[in-house]
């Protein structure tokens, strides 16, 4: 029980801190005339995946664990595609599909690119072939760079759209200098709950005898995927769904790169050729589950099932319980 005690309360230091990311970002970019978007998929994005970050490295370094670093950055991107389940759910009036800015599809669909090539690396490395530059894979730099041109392509994308704002302050008395320190103190405690994450996990694994894909891919994941949960759910409170949505896509943008950081900081070899193939189902997962919500942005489905969800998010749901079933069956 004492480790499952670590376990929540790394959860609920993450979740506590949530919130604030959500007001603060909403408050910057309102201050900075800024689109909620852009704020969502820069800044809430990269906050929110700084558990991802910091449990990856500290994984591969002081854990000696690449399969959770890997697990947890793959099963992270499947975990912020259910969030949009429970947005659906909780969309009594209509699908939150047919509210959704369309321009979203950019972000999800740079998902598909940098998530399915992370999968290629994973069976490729896992057959033998990894060249690698020192004790860094070549799939790494290639990584790196679909992040920077996505991140480019979505930069001028939003600074072509006209941004509207209520002449209403987000928060009256919050001035900009208060919410980055607002928003940089929130960061530091979910970065310091995100260090301690994955000597937790590597703990559950010896005491469950779980495998420990397994426990990177389901419970690591989704704890480090509790800010992106928080603050969607808070931008949604206060009136930014699409500042919530390009957070939880944006954040599978960033995991990627989280995975060439990774790479560069394990220094027994190429990371894509040490963890098991079997990781390419989560990332084979994301990448369907990211078609779905392309899908769904341009169709505009509305119908919903007993009143509750679409077949939008009956299909996620299914991807991400399916893949979850084959990892813990098949990974080690």
């Amino acid at each position: 029980m004492e480790v499952w005690g670590k376990f929540v309360v790394c959860v609920s230091l993450i979740a506590v801190a949530g919130p604030s990311l959500s007001r603060y970002g909403d408050v910057i970019a309102q201050k900075t005339g800024l689109s909620r978007g852009w704020i969502g998929l820069l800044l809430l994005a990269t906050a929110t995946s700084l558990p991802e970050l910091f449990t990856g490295v500290s994984a591969v370094t002081a854990a000696a664990a690449p399969n959770i670093a890997v697990g947890d950055a793959l099963g992270s991107c499947i975990f912020n595609l259910v969030i949009l389940v429970l947005l659906d759910v909780m969309s009594r009036e209509s699908s939150v599909f047919t509210r959704m800015d369309q321009g979203h599809v950019l972000t999800a669909g740079f998902g598909v690119i940098l998530i399915g090539f992370a999968g290629a690396s994973v069976l490729v490395g896992s057959s033998g072939f990894a060249p690698a530059f020192s004790h860094i894979g070549i799939f790494t730099p290639v990584l790196i760079v679909l992040y920077l041109v996505a991140m480019r392509a979505l930069f001028d994308y939003e600074a072509r759209r006209p941004v509207t704002w209520d002449t209403q302050d987000a928060r009256p008395g919050v001035g900009l200098a208060r919410a980055v320190l607002g928003y940089l103190a929130a960061a530091v405690v979910v970065a310091a709950a995100g260090i301690w994450l994955p000597f937790v996990g590597m703990e559950i694994s010896e005491a469950m005898g779980w495998r420990a894909t397994f426990v990177g891919t389901l419970f690591i994941a989704a704890a480090t995927s509790a800010p992106e949960m928080i603050v969607t759910l808070a931008a949604v409170r206060i009136g930014a769904l699409d500042m919530g949505i390009a957070n939880l896509l944006g954040s599978n943008l960033f995991n990627m790169l989280i995975l060439a950081i990774d790479d560069v900081a394990y220094r027994s070899g190429a990371l894509f050729a040490a963890v098991s193939p079997t990781h390419a189902v989560t990332a084979f997962a994301a990448v369907i589950m990211s078609g779905i919500v392309i899908v769904a942005l341009l169709y505009r489905p509305s119908t919903r099932f007993f009143g509750l969800m679409g077949w939008t998010s009956l299909a996620l749901s299914a991807c991400y319980f399916l893949s979850s079933y084959v990892i813990y069956l098949y990974g080690h």
